[in-house]
């Protein structure tokens, strides 16, 4: 037996408007996805930053929340431009000297190779060591050239960087100074509806989720950017390299600790790598305190530092961060586990089904 549907025509036009509504929302989401990220990056530093707003604007009684607000303003941003001069010229000294040496290395190296003609003979093959002799010259000469080239080509993605790194410190600056005032009025609109006094305590959890996290990563940066810089300094005594590495090593694993899950192992390489550039010794060393430091840091650090924060599963926020890293890269990665945490609150707040149109 055949059963026929009937569908009339107004329903069969809504059906497809409702399609063509949500596709046009995809595609326009999609086209402005850099933007939405803009704003939501300023958003997310503007909900951080309040916490420092509000201390300052304590230690300043009637100055107002505006003078406040610079003041925290301007503190952040000399620190991140300190940051930021501190650790680059590091960094691209430390490159620039491994580039410089490549050759010399790649010679050092292949000085000690006399034996690998023997080992070429019993496996069949002529003149080994020639062969591998010019592999790595090749690949010396092909680096230096490589790395010169990829400097001139990042100029253009360099600007791109600092064009949105300012519209970024903009939006930021206006969010925390225009912000609250706003959602105050909007509020106060709404005055006596039962369902916004709810969301408004929804929504004001959710930005003591984003500030907690902010500041607990922080603070273990902090943590392990300091034991870090202490380390280097006492590396640099007993292997006799320049302890001006100390303080932007530190800075390089501080500020890459605030990445959730993978930041501090990375940062943890990248000092490893550029120590062994200085001395091999002075590298391995600092690798092994550094996988003692990490569990240390992932067992008695981490929580006690967040114990008041979100307690999610492991397994949630290794979820969250994997797909926040795919969405938007880094950033991404940095944004996922508050983003998880005003999911969570949400959900305690009304439940998976939501009641909030009720």
């Amino acid at each position: 037996m055949n059963n026929k549907i009937q569908v009339d025509t107004k329903t069969f036009v809504r059906f497809w408007l409702v399609i063509l509504g949500l596709g046009l929302l995809a595609l326009i989401i999609w086209k402005a996805a850099t933007g939405l990220l803009i704003v939501g990056i300023s958003l997310f530093l503007a909900i951080a930053i309040s916490p420092l707003v509000n201390r300052v604007a304590s230690l300043m009684p009637g100055k107002g929340r505006k003078w406040s607000t610079v003041i925290a303003y301007v503190i952040v941003m000399v620190v991140l431009t300190a940051i930021l001069l501190v650790i680059v010229p590091a960094v691209v000294g430390e490159t620039t000297k491994f580039v410089a040496n490549l050759p010399n290395m790649v010679e050092e190296v292949t000085k000690g190779l006399s034996w690998v003609n023997e080992v070429g003979h019993t496996l069949g093959i002529t003149n080994l060591q020639d062969q591998l002799l010019s592999g790595l010259e090749a690949f010396s000469v092909q680096f230096v050239q490589d790395f010169g080239m990829n400097i001139l080509n990042s100029a253009g993605k360099i600007g791109a960087f600092l064009g949105a790194f300012i519209l970024i410190a903009v939006l930021t600056f206006l969010m925390l100074m225009q912000g609250p005032e706003m959602m105050n009025s909007f509020w106060r609109r709404l005055e006596g509806n039962r369902r916004a006094m709810k969301l408004r305590k929804t929504i004001d959890r959710m930005g003591g989720v984003v500030a907690k996290f902010a500041s607990g990563e922080i603070i273990i940066g902090i943590i392990n950017g300091f034991m870090t810089t202490l380390v280097v300094v006492i590396l640099s005594i007993i292997f006799g390299f320049s302890p001006g590495l100390a303080l932007p090593f530190g800075l390089i694993t501080g500020v890459l600790c605030i990445v959730p899950m993978f930041g501090a192992f990375i940062g943890g390489v990248l000092v490893t790598l550029l120590l062994l550039i200085s001395n091999v010794w002075a590298g391995l060393a600092f690798a092994v305190y550094y996988l003692v430091y990490m569990q240390i840091e992932a067992n008695i650090v981490t929580p006690r530092v967040q114990s008041k924060g979100m307690h999610l599963p492991a397994l949630l926020v290794l979820s969250v961060v994997t797909i926040g890293i795919y969405m938007f890269g880094l950033i991404g990665a940095i944004i996922a586990i508050p983003i998880a945490g005003c999911i969570k609150v949400w959900i305690e707040e009304y439940g998976i089904s939501s009641d909030i149109a009720k």
